[in-house]
């Protein structure tokens, strides 16, 4: 694995997720790893758990983290081939990102989608122009359409918490929000729900349909309510209309879980990435109760994070 960008087999998550527990039970173990080798931490958006998990997981491995947020502190960067550099732009992405691969031995890039510009946001265009450029292994913090390590994080807190002998039921479902959210987070965690082998259902109003390249196996149940019958696991995210491209076409609220909702589900736990809209897209009595398995996932981020840079480093 040169780089951190997707799934990419279930040999290698179960790798992943095995040495993300492996550092939960055992934080520095190896912190002479990553001795005498720097990490860059390279925010075109904002983060908060992202940024400190990723900063702490290098610092258990022993490696030196920065963190540069290019939105605030960097100089506004071209990211298109053969631009006449002559309006608000100052550096273009291949010198900049090509500089940054001789200071630092690890990459690792956040970039959100425009959500205006669907072809380039598919071909995850920012995100790969400091891949093409940076010379070094790239993890992605969250690109244009994925955030694998907020996925993998969601795999090994289900891990924790399954002990049953057949596949979990796992349920992604739509909420509702009051701004146009990228569907990075839903397309990673159906990526890597189908990728593991869980039995997978999605569940959104009529319009919230997703890429099919990452829902592909995947059952979708437009009706909430009987998608998460016999749920074991209910994933809550809100994500814009991917056809008709990063537009709110539904804001319903009875799409927001409550208790009443797990009727037929009585022992499903609930996750989310966050942060969360509370009362919006997850009610207090869902988020502070017993079934919330949120807190748990974003302590993992820091063995997620951990796992997958210790494996680039080797």
């Amino acid at each position: 694995m040169k780089h951190f960008t997707k799934f990419e087999s279930k040999t290698l998550a179960d790798t992943l997720i095995e040495k993300a527990l492996y550092y939960k039970a055992n934080p520095r173990v190896d912190k002479a790893l990553g001795e005498g080798k720097r990490i860059g931490c390279i925010f075109l958006n904002p983060s908060l758990r992202t940024r400190a998990s990723t900063q702490i997981a290098a610092i258990n491995l022993g490696m030196e983290p920065i963190v540069m947020n290019m939105d605030k502190e960097g100089w506004a960067l071209e990211m298109h081939e053969g631009a006449v550099m002559n309006k608000g732009t100052v550096e273009h992405v291949k010198d900049a990102a090509a500089v940054l691969g001789t200071y630092f031995d690890i990459l690792a890039i956040r970039a959100f989608p425009s959500l205006t510009n669907k072809n380039e946001d598919l071909a995850d265009f920012t995100f790969n122009q400091f891949v093409k450029y940076a010379g070094v292994p790239v993890i992605s913090l969250e690109s244009a359409i994925r955030h694998p390590l907020q996925s993998l994080a969601d795999m090994v807190t289900i891990q924790e918490n399954w002990n049953g002998d057949k596949k979990p039921k796992v349920v992604l479902t739509w909420a509702p929000h009051i701004k146009a959210i990228p569907h990075a987070v839903a397309n990673s965690f159906s990526e890597w729900s189908l990728g593991c082998g869980h039995d997978l259902t999605i569940t959104h109003p009529v319009g919230y349909e997703l890429d099919e390249s990452f829902t592909h196996g995947a059952t979708v149940e437009m009706n909430q309510q009987k998608a998460l019958e016999g749920a074991d696991f209910v994933y809550v995210k809100n994500w814009s209309a991917f056809n008709d491209y990063g537009k709110i076409i539904n804001t319903d609220p009875s799409w927001m879980l409550t208790e009443e909702h797990f009727k037929s589900a009585g022992q499903a736990k609930v996750m989310h990435c966050l942060p969360v809209r509370r009362n919006v897209e997850l009610s207090d009595e869902i988020l502070d109760g017993k079934r919330s398995l949120v807190q748990e996932q974003a302590k993992n981020r820091i063995y997620a994070a951990q796992s997958v840079i210790s494996h680039i480093l080797g």
